[in-house]
């Protein structure tokens, strides 16, 4: 297996610049893994494929307005995507940032916000930003919603970024599989008689970077904090007992169902060790669970996703769960179809 096995090409045109009104009527290509039958539908005939006590997993989290400006004490502009805190307080922050000698020691003030120091130089464009008091309270006045870096239209309202069920704030990124869903959606598929679950994790703008060694096993995944609840957990081992389906919606809510079927040891290098089949527990922490083909899913029995980047761990993901050339003949497809990719994009049903 080489990285190079999962690069496709994408004609610039078919990356979604802007979403679409109303959520749910963006296009569902609905793929079955055991036929290979491709179905060309509308989001909002996702009903239709959810049986009685099938249980659909949402991950909850809420991307953070966390991309703001501020100005050295000589004078110079920076601009910081804050993505990860540090403590309990928010005022250490680990940052992307953009401008010049940026270095440890350099001291700046938000804009119409609290003055911050860089602690410390981390790996590339990243730094450890101390600030004098906790930033998140000034989010809503200074803070900006940062979009993937492919999408150069400016997005008018920054509510079409996040879920209409996001809860918890601490995501980079937005779990955009999620995007398509409204409320009267929901309300639907629970009409029908299916469940709806929520997990929490935290996405971290590394789920865009391009895996880039030869050999992706020896690519570091980034860890991303996550929490499933005892309810969450109990219900779908009751749904798995039960005969019914877990479905999850997103790459991210894969990955916290996928980590939460093994015992993670988090003081130091990760253990893994499996958890009994088809038994969820708890679980609040960081995950560095990287999903390669070979593995074996003990929980997800479908998912909602969107289409993913060339080189990225995500479409090495979808290519774990349906096959790799499985999922490329399918990207191909819907290339030519014109489906619309990416974050602001259409979304696949993988049954």
């Amino acid at each position: 297996m080489r990285t190079s096995d999962f690069i496709y090409h994408l004609p610039e045109s078919s990356i979604a610049q802007t979403p679409l009104e109303p959520r749910d009527a963006s296009r569902l290509l609905v793929l079955h893994r055991n036929t290979d039958q491709i179905e060309h539908k509308i989001f909002c005939d996702i009903p239709h494929y959810l049986n009685p006590g099938d249980l659909l997993v949402l991950n909850q989290t809420r991307v953070l307005p966390a991309r703001i400006f501020a100005r050295k004490e000589t004078g110079g502009r920076v601009e910081l995507l804050l993505l990860r805190r540090r403590d309990r307080e928010a005022l250490m922050w680990e940052a992307l940032v953009g401008g010049k000698g940026l270095r440890a020691g350099t001291k700046m003030r938000v804009e119409n916000g609290p003055a911050a120091e860089i602690l410390e130089a981390l790996e590339g464009s990243e730094r450890l930003i101390k600030f004098s008091e906790p930033i998140e309270p000034y989010f809503d006045k200074v803070g900006h919603v940062p979009l993937p870096p492919y999408i150069h239209e400016k997005l008018d309202d920054p509510e079409r970024y996040q879920t209409v069920y996001a809860r918890e704030p601490g995501s980079a990124a937005a779990p955009t599989a999620g995007l398509h869903f409204t409320p009267g959606l929901l309300d639907q598929l629970k009409e029908k008689g299916a469940n709806i679950a929520y997990v929490t994790l935290h996405v971290g703008l590394d789920t865009f970077a391009p895996v880039n060694e030869e050999n992706p096993e020896e690519h570091k995944i980034h860890t991303e904090w996550c929490e499933l609840s005892q309810g969450t957990a109990d219900l779908i081992n009751e749904t798995k007992k039960n005969g019914g389906r877990v479905i999850a919606v997103g790459t991210t809510s894969v990955r916290m169902l996928e980590s939460a079927t093994q015992i993670i040891m988090d003081d130091g290098p990760q253990t893994i060790v499996p958890r009994p089949p088809s038994m969820v527990k708890a679980m609040t922490g960081l995950t560095s669970l990287f999903i390669l083909p070979g593995f074996q899913f003990k929980v997800v029995d479908a998912m909602v996703t969107n289409f993913h980047l060339p080189k990225s761990t995500l479409i090495m993901l979808v290519s774990a769960f349906a096959g790799r050339e499985k999922i490329l003949t399918t990207y191909k497809i819907a290339i030519k179809e014109g489906y619309r990719f990416y974050s602001f994009g259409d979304a696949m049903l993988i049954l």
